[in-house]
C-alpha cells in the first residue's frame, strides 16, 4: 500500500496522524481547562492516555502485519525470479557448449 503525496508534499497517512494527534491534544487541553477537581482531571487524562496507547499499539500491530505479509510475498517473488535466472543461465551454458561442440566437430 503506497501513500500518495498531495500537492503540498504530505501523505494521507501523515495527515490522518496529525488529525488524530490534534484531537488528542485538544481533548487534553479541554480537560485541563474544565472546572473539575484535580483528581478527576488526572483520572480522565490517565484514561485518555491509556486509550491512546491502546490505539497506537493496534495501529503498530496492523502495520507490522502488513509489512510482514509484503516481505513474505517479496521473498517468494525473489526466489521465483532467482530460479528463473538460474534456469536461463543453465540454458545459455548448455547452448554455448552445444555450439562449441558443433564448431569443433566440423
Amino acid at each position: 500500500m503506497k501513500l500518495e503525496e498531495n500537492e503540498y508534499g504530505s501523505s494521507s497517512g501523515s495527515w490522518l496522524l496529525s488529525f488524530v494527534l490534534g484531537g488528542v491534544i485538544g481533548a487534553a487541553v479541554a480537560l485541563l481547562l474544565a472546572p473539575k477537581s484535580g483528581r478527576q482531571t488526572r483520572e480522565q487524562i490517565k484514561e485518555m492516555a491509556l486509550e491512546a496507547k491502546e490505539k497506537a499499539e493496534g495501529y503498530y500491530d496492523e502495520a507490522r502485519g502488513k509489512i510482514s505479509t509484503v516481505m513474505q510475498k517479496g521473498a517468494e517473488v525473489l526466489q521465483q525470479k532467482k530460479a528463473e535466472v538460474e534456469s536461463t543461465i543453465a540454458g545459455v551454458k548448455e547452448a554455448y557448449h552445444k555450439a562449441k561442440e558443433s564448431v569443433t566437430a566440423e
